[in-house]
């Protein structure tokens, strides 16, 4: 129709910002990556127990992403240290705190981990439940809002639903 359409143009600061949170959807992406595989060893073996129990199908585990935090979490640090992220990158995302004292430590551990899409299956935080009485944390653990999690602006589950071509849905 010879109409022309304007370049976006971004500032340094909005391309620096969107970079940012490129690499911390990354980051999560990876942390998902080293949960699903957790589950899916040895020491993942009471998770997928305690799965089993609730009659959660192999496939339901592999389409949600559905993971295994070890009780010595900070190998996930490790990890994700090793793919170069640092540890002010692995606190943003509500992966871990750090103290001066201790250092770096993570959130999860011992925990069936439930990863947490947005609409356009990115993960942008996590959900876990514990495994055993004895770890003297909360039952259920989520991540904290960050820069890529607003917990008001997105509903576990919702990147199913919205491509799902049932016609109802149940909350």
């Amino acid at each position: 129709a010879g109409v022309e359409l304007p370049e976006a143009t971004l500032s340094e600061e909005e391309k620096r910002k969107a970079s940012r949170r490129q690499r911390l959807l990354e980051l999560n992406k990876d942390a998902a990556t080293y949960y699903f595989y957790q589950l899916r060893n040895p020491r993942g073996e009471v998770a997928k127990e305690y799965l089993d129990k609730r009659k959660l199908t192999e496939e339901t585990r592999k389409n949600f992403g559905l993971g295994y935090a070890p009780v010595q979490g900070n190998e996930l640090i490790t990890y994700l240290r090793g793919k170069g992220y640092t540890d002010d990158m692995i606190r943003d995302v509500g992966l871990a705190r750090i103290d001066e004292k201790h250092g770096a430590s993570t959130l999860f551990w011992n925990r069936v981990m439930f990863p947490i899409q947005d609409i356009n299956h990115r993960v942008i935080g996590f959900g876990g439940r514990i495994m055993g009485d004895s770890d003297g944390g909360p039952k259920y653990l989520n991540s904290p809002e960050t820069e890529i999690f607003e917990k008001r602006r997105n509903l576990y589950g919702m990147n199913y639903a919205r491509t799902s071509r049932a016609g109802n849905i149940i909350l």
